[in-house]
């Protein structure tokens, strides 16, 4: 009983912080879809879905493979904390100078039209940045849980979340009242400030993921310049099926809102995607239940591994995973009607429809999240790979089927 009560406990702390950070976030839902038209909003959605493909590249499999190889090489953890990183590192540095290189061509692919050109260029600035300083964080987040410090995880959090939240706040909120009632300062605020401007958004991501960093800071002091190269052969052979198998899981759970967009009559195309991307937030809710889990059973599952009960004690934690997931299930969708006012304009109710099958897709998600941990444990993360690239490809196939024509 005491395993179970580890477990619970650590993934208790997690999922109190995944719950918070994330009802946080889903609060500003019906402050973004009042502010900002449906066009607007779809642009929000985009660019968030073309993040989080490339998170998915960044990271490249080093979280699990980190875990993994902490456990299987208990005598080489600094080494492994080293390798993982400096991979990760390395992607990111060289991801971020090709992207501000080439920022103009981006811009004017992910753009509709030649006059918004500029301003992509700077939501691009953005979330270069994001990413690159989010995929370096990666790796000090992961040993923070190895270690056995869910606090401390859960502090960071709630700081990310909080500046995120509070940033927002000044710049849709209290930033016009001190222009309208030209308090001290409000001319040259003025002078700069862009009412609705989504890129605020974005902005107020980047402080709030400096501010992680700097949270962080502790454990990036603690690495060594050093790179096992032996050992870094053996992890890149074990998380680099995984890195294709993130990528597939992130093409199935954004891809609809990435295609969307390009599938669809530019007349209308921005708009469809803000009201598919305002909907999906309701599904948030089986989401944080999910992410919670993994982060709590993740360094858990790898740890408990050697024992002889293993096998009985992940099946355990499985059914009764599935039972609260399906009680979930059923709880959101009986109350779809109050949930729905979270998205204040009704111009946005139109996709509610959508939200039963994917709550459906978060269930299978959770299932397979639960169940795949034993390629992991194996080391054979290759079927991770053909199951993920085999749902990626018929989530591409039906995509573009379906969404041209219904």
């Amino acid at each position: 009983m005491s395993v179970y009560k580890k477990f619970l406990g650590q993934t208790a702390v997690y999922g109190i912080s995944t719950v918070f950070s994330r009802l946080f976030n889903f609060i500003l839902t019906p402050i973004y879809t009042s502010v900002y038209q449906k066009g607007v909003y779809g642009i929000f959605t985009n660019m968030y879905a073309n993040a989080s493909l490339i998170n998915a590249v960044l990271a490249f499999g080093m979280e699990s493979t980190y875990f993994r190889y902490l456990n299987k090489f208990e005598d080489k953890k600094q080494e492994v904390y080293n390798n993982s990183f400096l991979c990760i590192a390395f992607i990111s540095t060289l991801f971020l100078v090709t992207g501000l290189v080439f920022s103009t061509p981006i811009a004017a692919y992910l753009s509709s039209k030649p006059s918004e050109i500029a301003d992509y260029q700077q939501y691009v600035s953005f979330f270069l940045w994001i990413l690159f300083v989010d995929a370096i964080c990666v790796i000090p987040f992961a040993k923070l849980r190895a270690d056995g410090r869910p606090f401390r995880y859960s502090v960071a959090k709630f700081l990310n979340i909080g500046c995120f939240v509070g940033f927002n706040l000044i710049f849709i909120y209290v930033i016009p009242a001190m222009i309208k009632h030209d308090w001290l300062g409000a001319s040259w605020i003025a002078s700069w400030y862009r009412n609705q401007w989504i890129g605020y958004v974005f902005l107020s991501n980047l402080i709030a993921s400096i501010v992680t960093f700097l949270y962080l800071l502790p454990e990036f002091l603690k690495l060594q310049l050093r790179f096992d190269k032996q050992l870094f052969g053996n992890m890149f052979g074990y998380s680099w099926p995984i890195l294709i198998a993130n990528l597939s899981f992130i093409i199935n759970e954004n891809l609809d809102k990435l295609v969307l967009k390009k599938l669809l009559p530019p007349a209308i195309a921005d708009g469809e995607v803000g009201i598919y991307g305002a909907v999906c937030k309701i599904a948030i809710f089986l989401s944080i239940f999910i992410t919670a889990f993994r982060l709590g059973a993740e360094p858990f599952f790898f740890s408990h591994a050697k024992q002889q009960n293993a096998k009985q004690t992940y099946a355990t934690i499985l059914k009764y995973f599935v039972i609260a997931l399906s009680v979930l299930f059923v709880g959101i969708i009986a109350n779809i009607e109050i949930l729905k006012f979270f998205i204040r304009k009704e111009e946005y109710w139109v996709g509610l429809p959508a939200v039963p099958y994917l709550l459906l897709g978060y269930v299978c998600l959770g299932i397979y999240t639960n169940l795949s941990i034993w390629y992991r444990l194996s080391d054979q993360t290759r079927f991770g790979l053909y199951i993920s690239v085999a749902g990626a490809v018929i989530t591409i196939v039906l995509n573009l089927i379906f969404d041209p024509t219904i």
